[in-house]
């Protein structure tokens, strides 16, 4: 049996053992610290490769060895009095034991992601504790909501095409759901910690994650009792604008990689004007604070259906009007359904460019058509919601922004 793979086994046991160790003995753990941390850890690794020769049975003997040492150690505490308060310290040294013995079994590479899981685990327990005090009923319900759209209804959904023109698939289209309300859910957690205290930069990051349309409503209501915030609005609100950009590009991703070289390269190209006129207008105001208007939970299961709907609709209508009214057609229905949402058109379109149902020239030019119908209707509500300030400076920024998508359909 060659020695050098048996020693880079032990190795790294070591060195994962060492560095969960000083993490227990920099958060003085009465029960194991920098020594028995690398032992235990050893010690799995060393029963991993009896149990080569002896049978599974040696692991399971040295995991039960662990843990009446681990008891015994924690009664001996309490008799002096300084028993450790909590069973952390006592499941990190089982897992570590586990840890030693998977690095002879499995690939080194998912042991050392669990070891140095550990370790970044029980370092990060104030930000953790903290984290948790700081989530709200609202927030935990919306996780659980998460939960139960992307782990529970999923699954059971079944995978295959039904309906007019067989476009209808009830599984890819709640994946897609599962997607959208988990960027938005990111964004949500982000915001609930940042955004009552997001600069302009971050607000527009966080309102773009989360909904570009609502914090455009949202900004554009405070500008009607704070006009002199017009410029700031409009940079946040921009910002958000140019985030969408990246939702697209993911979204394509996701669904139809092929189609990403064909359609990436023309929306990067109006992203890339976003960005340029972002930095402009956000290099023409004071530097201050900006605090995001209040979000809603984007995991609400009426919401996720709600979307799941209008896909399966924008589906539909295309697979409809290319079959009644030709491809030329489909240009009107991506300008309706990129005036409130994004998202809709862009799974769809990626979709069935995926599956060779519609031409990847065509399809590019829908999203460049919904984005720019999407950034129309964004402008009415600054029209109708906020100060003539804001709607100058939009006009401006949006206008600039249009001009990008029409010479990219021109020359694209």
């Amino acid at each position: 049996m060659q020695t050098f793979p048996i020693f880079v086994k032990l190795g790294l046991a070591l060195m994962l053992g060492l560095l969960v160790g000083m993490q227990r003995e920099r958060a003085e753990s009465r029960l194991a610290g920098f020594r028995t941390f690398p032992l235990v850890t050893l010690l799995g690794t060393i029963t991993g490769l009896l149990a080569q020769a002896l049978g599974g049975w040696i692991v399971a003997a040295g995991l039960l060895a662990v843990v009446l040492l681990a008891v015994v150690g924690n009664v001996q505490k309490m008799r002096e009095g300084a028993a450790d308060a909590g069973l952390t310290t006592e499941f990190a040294l089982a897992l570590m034991y586990m840890v030693g013995a998977y690095l002879v079994y499995g690939p080194q590479v998912v042991a050392i992601a669990v070891g140095g899981g550990v370790a970044v685990l029980l370092q990060f327990k104030p930000e953790l504790h903290g984290f948790v005090r700081r989530l709200e009923d609202e927030d935990v319900r919306a996780i659980m909501q998460f939960v139960l759209i992307a782990f529970i209804i999923l699954p059971v959904l079944p995978d295959q095409t039904f309906g007019p023109f067989d476009v209808i698939n009830l599984y890819e289209i709640w994946r897609l759901v599962v997607l959208i309300v988990g960027i938005s859910l990111g964004g949500y957690i982000l915001y609930k910690f940042f955004g009552q205290q997001a600069g302009i930069v971050l607000g527009g990051i966080l309102g773009g994650v989360i909904s570009s349309t609502a914090t455009t409503a949202g900004y554009a209501r405070r500008t009607k009792e704070a006009p002199e915030g017009a410029r700031p609005a409009a940079v946040v609100i921009m910002i958000a604008s140019t985030i969408v950009y990246i939702r697209v590009l993911v979204e394509i991703q996701v669904v139809a990689p092929g189609f990403l070289p064909i359609a990436g390269p023309r929306i990067a190209v109006m992203m890339a004007v976003s960005v340029v006129l972002c930095a402009l207008w956000w290099w023409r105001i004071p530097r201050e604070q900006s605090e995001l208007p209040e979000q809603e939970n984007p995991a609400e299961l009426k919401a996720a259906i709600f979307f799941g709907a209008m896909y399966a609709l924008i589906l539909l209508l295309v697979a409809t009007v290319r079959h009644y009214l030709g491809n030329s057609a489909l240009y009107l229905v991506a300008g309706i359904s990129g005036l409130t949402d994004m998202d809709a058109i862009t799974l769809s379109t990626s979709g069935l460019v995926h599956a060779g149902q519609l031409d990847p020239q065509r399809g590019w030019q829908m999203i460049v058509i919904a984005a720019m119908s999407n950034l129309i209707f964004k402008a009415g509500m600054v029209a109708t919601l906020g100060h003539p300030r804001l709607l100058r400076e939009i006009a401006v920024l949006f206008g600039i922004s249009i001009l990008s998508g029409v010479a990219v359909l021109l020359f694209g």
